[in-house]
C-alpha cells in the first residue's frame, strides 16, 4: 500500500481584535458609580446655567450697545445708574457662574467618554452641538476673567471676540434646550432617589457661587467693599477715593495736562468757535452732580462732581439741539481717546465738564484739568483730559 504524504498543518493565525474602545474606557461602568453623574443632577445644574448665561447675554448686549451704539438707537441718560447695575450683574453674575459650569461638566463628563463617539448622524450632530456649547461657555468665562484681571495673553481683541461668541453660545444653548427639554421636564418631575446626597451636592455648588458673588459684589456696592477680595478695583481705593484704570503717566498726558496754556476748544459745525481757558471755565456757572464711574470690568464708585454743564458750553458756540458731539482727550492714542455724546446725554443737566471731585480740584489721574462725566455711560466713555469738543 502506498502511503500518502501527511498534509502540512499550518497553525491558524490569531484574528486581529475588532475595533473597540480604548482600555481606559472599558472600565467606565466601574469608575463612575456616583449617583451624582445622573440626569437629574445635570438637569438642575443645566437650568441654573441656562438662566445665568441668558442673563449675562442680555446685560452684555446693554453694555455693548452703550459702548458701540448703532446708528438707529440713542440710549437715554436716565436712569442714572442703569449701566452701573446691568454691568455689575453681568460681571458679578458671570463670575458666580464659574462654579456652576465646573459642577455641570463634572456631572456629565462620563457621557463625553462613551464609545463609539458617534453612533448616528443625529448623535453626531448632538455631539457637535455639545462641543460648541462647552467650548463657547469655557471661552466666555475664561476670557471674561482674564479681562477683568487686566491680563490679555490672547492675540485677538477681547470685546469683539466676547460679543460674537455670545451669539454662538446662546444659539447653541437654545437648540440644546429645545432638544433636551422633554427629558429635563420628565427627569425633574420624577420622584428622586438618593435625594439627600444630591441636595447636598447642589447646595454646595450654590454656596460656592454665592461666595464668589459675595466676595465680588463690593466692587459695585460700597457697603460690602471690604469683602470684595476677588474684585480688581474697590470703591474708596485710589486718588481722591476713586479707583483709576489708566493714569496720566500711562496715557502719556501728564506734561500736556499741566501746561499753563491749556485751552478747551469748541469747533466743528457751530455758529461760532469758542476757546476757553481753565480760569474762564471756572468763571462760568458751576454745578454739582452725584454720579458713578461705572467700568466695563464691573466695578463702580460714586462721587460728587463739580464743573460746568456741557450744554452750557455748547450753547456758547450756538450748537443745534440735534447735534452730536465728539469729546477729544489730550491722549494721543488708544481706542477710547474720544467718545461721542448724543443729544439725550449732552442736553442732560447732570452731564458736566468736571473740574473737581468730592470738594477738591481734579487729580491728574482723574482727568485734570477737565473731564467728561455723564449719567448712564460706561467709564471708558467718561473721557479724561478733555481739550476739544467737535460738533457734527
Amino acid at each position: 500500500m502506498v502511503r500518502r504524504p501527511a498534509l502540512l498543518r499550518i497553525p491558524a493565525l490569531p484574528r486581529p481584535p475588532l475595533p473597540g474602545p480604548p482600555a481606559v474606557l472599558q472600565t467606565l461602568p466601574e469608575r463612575f458609580t456616583s449617583r451624582l453623574h445622573d440626569e437629574r443632577t445635570a438637569a438642575w445644574l443645566g437650568m441654573a446655567l441656562g438662566a445665568s448665561f441668558l442673563t449675562a447675554f442680555a446685560t452684555g448686549l446693554v453694555s455693548h450697545f452703550l459702548q458701540h451704539p448703532p446708528g438707529w438707537a440713542q440710549w437715554p441718560s436716565r436712569p442714572v445708574n442703569l449701566y452701573r447695575v446691568t454691568q455689575g450683574v453681568h460681571v458679578i453674575g458671570g463670575l458666580a457662574t464659574v462654579p456652576l459650569l465646573l459642577a455641570k461638566l463634572w456631572t456629565v463628563y462620563p457621557k463625553l467618554l462613551r464609545w463609539p463617539p458617534v453612533r448616528s448622524a443625529v448623535h453626531g450632530g448632538r455631539r457637535l452641538l455639545a462641543l460648541v456649547l462647552v467650548g463657547g461657555a469655557l471661552f466666555q468665562l475664561v476670557t471674561g476673567v482674564l479681562n477683568i484681571s487686566y491680563w490679555y495673553p490672547f492675540p485677538f481683541f477681547f470685546t469683539t471676540a466676547h460679543y460674537w461668541t455670545a451669539y454662538l453660545l446662546v444659539g447653541a444653548l437654545l437648540i440644546h434646550v429645545a432638544d433636551e427639554w422633554p427629558k429635563v421636564r420628565r427627569t425633574v418631575m420624577t420622584r428622586p432617589e438618593d435625594a439627600v446626597g444630591r441636595r447636598a451636592f447642589l447646595l454646595t455648588v450654590a454656596a460656592a457661587s454665592g461666595t464668589v458673588a459675595l466676595t465680588t459684589v463690593g466692587e459695585a456696592f460700597s457697603p460690602l467693599a471690604r469683602l470684595a477680595l476677588l474684585a480688581p478695583r474697590r470703591p474708596g481705593v485710589g486718588p481722591q477715593g476713586l479707583p483709576v484704570n489708566k493714569s496720566a503717566a500711562g496715557a502719556g498726558v501728564a506734561a500736556a495736562a499741566r501746561e499753563a496754556g491749556w485751552r478747551l476748544t469748541v469747533t466743528g459745525r457751530v455758529e461760532r468757535e469758542v476757546t476757553l481757558s481753565l480760569a474762564q471755565l471756572r468763571a462760568l456757572p458751576q454745578r454739582t452732580a452725584r454720579l458713578p464711574i461705572a467700568c466695563v470690568e464691573g466695578w463702580s464708585a460714586e462721587a460728587t462732581w463739580e464743573g460746568v454743564r456741557l450744554r452750557d458750553v455748547l450753547r456758547l458756540a450756538g450748537v443745534a439741539d440735534g447735534a452730536r458731539v465728539r469729546v477729544e482727550s489730550l491722549e494721543r492714542g488708544g481706542l477710547y481717546r474720544t467718545s461721542d455724546v448724543a443729544p439725550p446725554h449732552w442736553r442732560d443737566p447732570l452731564t458736566l465738564l468736571a473740574l473737581g471731585v468730592n470738594g477738591a480740584p481734579l487729580d491728574l489721574d482723574h482727568g485734570f484739568p477737565c473731564r467728561l462725566i455723564a449719567p448712564n455711560r460706561p467709564g471708558v466713555m467718561q473721557t479724561k483730559w478733555v481739550h476739544r469738543l467737535v460738533v457734527s
